[in-house]
């Protein structure tokens, strides 16, 4: 079955996955899913990003994402919530001025930019927009 939106179907899945509690998720692998993921490890919203390359023996036909979900001490996830933004009905583009905070800055806007993926404050340091993915808090 094709996914129409990967990158929504990936946010769908680890926000699905925090609700019930699993401790890793596995998600379609796309170039821009992968980076978004790795984008959340490194900002330490998710532990780690394994990418699973297909394995005939063990019946496994295309690559995938795993990722490892945070939890605070108490339980509680880390990820309080993952809004997609910029969806394929309604593209959302921000200019480098006009890149938003995310919770007073205590989370972050995910921008996919001509350099590359990056976070709402990489991109406002390097003076650069791009379409508005996502935000995570």
């Amino acid at each position: 079955m094709s996914v129409s939106d990967p990158i929504a179907d990936a946010l769908t899945k680890i926000r699905n996955a925090y609700r019930a509690g699993h401790t890793q998720v596995h998600v379609n692998h796309n170039r821009l899913v992968e980076a978004l993921v790795k984008l959340l490890a490194a900002e330490n919203f998710v532990n780690s990003v394994q990418v699973l390359d297909k394995d005939l023996e063990k019946k496994i036909n295309y690559k995938r994402i795993l990722v490892n979900l945070r939890y605070t001490n108490d339980g509680a996830p880390v990820i309080q919530g993952l809004v997609r933004i910029s969806k394929p009905g309604r593209r959302v583009y921000v200019k480098a001025d006009d890149i938003p905070s995310v919770y007073n800055n205590t989370g972050c806007a995910i921008i996919s930019t001509s350099q590359g993926v990056m976070v709402d404050r990489d991109a406002r340091q390097k003076r650069v927009g791009g379409e508005y993915i996502c935000k995570v808090w």
